[in-house]
């Protein structure tokens, strides 16, 4: 139930201990929410790198063996790799600039209220997981890169 307090014939709106509650919780829901959203992201373009990776991988050591046809495009394998790897990497990178966003608007000063925290954390387990996998991406990405201009 909200109390109605006249200031200077202001009329304001006090909200109560249960409603500062229930938006406090509301405002966590949606704060881990957004960290779901972003493991979702980390787990989608760790399973590209790594399909891209496996693919580059796989056809390297099937043309190093013998008795084995030679491919008819010998290219067109690591294209793909490459392509998955760079789209898990670039759209990893999209995912983080999303979710930064999306963290400085939950961390607005109008929410100051109800978010209850104090200062807000530099990192959470989710945001470093997320950018060690970006960075594992574009290390594996120049990495074929590099070995595919090298043959």
């Amino acid at each position: 139930m909200m109390i109605l307090e006249l200031f200077e014939g202001t009329p304001k709106v006090k909200p109560t201990a249960d409603q500062q509650k229930t938006g406090h919780f509301a405002w966590l829901r949606t704060r881990m929410a957004a960290d779901r959203t972003l493991m979702a992201s980390v787990r989608t373009s760790t399973a590209l790198i790594g399909f891209g990776f496996t693919i580059f991988q796989f056809f390297e050591r099937l043309n190093q063996m013998m008795n084995v046809v030679p491919a008819r495009n010998p290219g067109l394998a690591r294209t793909i790799s490459l392509l998955l790897v760079a789209i898990g990497t670039f759209s990893l990178i999209i995912a983080l600039l999303e979710y930064r966003t999306f963290i400085r608007y939950l961390w607005n000063p109008d929410f100051e209220g109800i978010a209850g925290l104090g200062d807000r954390p530099k990192r959470t387990p989710a945001l470093t997981i997320a950018l060690l996998v970006c960075l594992i991406g574009l290390v594996i990405l120049v990495a074929l890169s590099v070995r595919t201009v090298q043959q």
